[in-house]
């Protein structure tokens, strides 16, 4: 897709925002990691970047929302922000969390690890190849932290290129791949997070047109509330 003017919302861990694309490029972003709940932020923020790139909502062409993976309440909040907004019939795009933060890095030809804090020594994860462009290089999954230096091992395979850690469990997992591999490195803290500006690039290059009805949170797992439930059961 090119030439779109899009609502670009995320809100898929602690840190929040919004941001307005006009044909790929950012023209307003607001970006909040201060822990505070995304249903006080999100909306607040969606209206003061709207009125500072001189847009309103009946302008854009589509809403992007990252949909996951990431925290289940914040994914939560953000589709059905999305789809709130998104009523009356305007066309939503729905990105996975991390491929928009791999957009951070578009353009500075490396390799990027995205990983996402899943607690129990686990993180969602996956790896792009950042160029002039953003290609995926595996699929989105849940994995322990141990099994990452495998799968830098075979993305280098065939791209000689760093490995630049990004995401909310950036630094956790940094700090246990700089021991056992080489060539990784932690990304500044301007890009090292989820923003809104990287969903939009997303929806804008990779995304796909969808009705607000078809949008639909995406978790790689069970939320802890189900799993609990089940084992409860199991035990019973």
């Amino acid at each position: 897709m090119s030439g779109l003017k899009i609502l670009a919302l995320e809100s898929s861990a602690v840190s929040a925002g919004a941001a307005v694309s006009v044909d790929g490029k950012i023209v307003a972003e607001n970006f909040v990691n201060a822990g505070l709940t995304h249903s006080q932020t999100l909306l607040p923020m969606v209206e003061a970047c709207l009125k500072t790139a001189n847009r309103t909502v009946q302008d854009v062409d589509a809403v992007a929302i990252a949909n996951g993976p990431g925290s289940f309440t914040g994914i939560r909040i953000g589709v059905a922000a999305v789809k709130g907004i998104c009523f009356g019939g305007k066309k939503c795009i729905g990105v996975s969390t991390l491929e928009a933060m791999a957009y951070n890095l578009l353009g500075a030809d490396c390799i990027a690890l995205c990983v996402m804090d899943a607690r129990c020594s686990q993180v969602y994860t996956a790896v792009f190849d950042c160029g002039e462009k953003v290609t995926r290089l595996c699929e989105d999954k849940a994995v322990m932290i141990s099994d990452l230096p495998e799968m830098i091992e075979n993305a280098k395979k065939d791209i000689k290129k760093d490995v630049i850690i990004l995401g909310d469990g950036a630094e956790l997992c940094y700090n246990y791949l700089k021991t056992v591999c080489n060539g990784v490195f932690l990304a500044p803290v301007t890009v090292r997070y989820q923003r809104a500006a990287g969903v939009a690039l997303a929806a804008e290059y990779a995304g796909e047109l969808i009705e607000a009805d078809a949008l639909k949170p995406v978790y790689l797992r069970v939320p802890q509330a189900e799993r609990e439930l089940k084992k409860r059961s199991e035990n019973q």
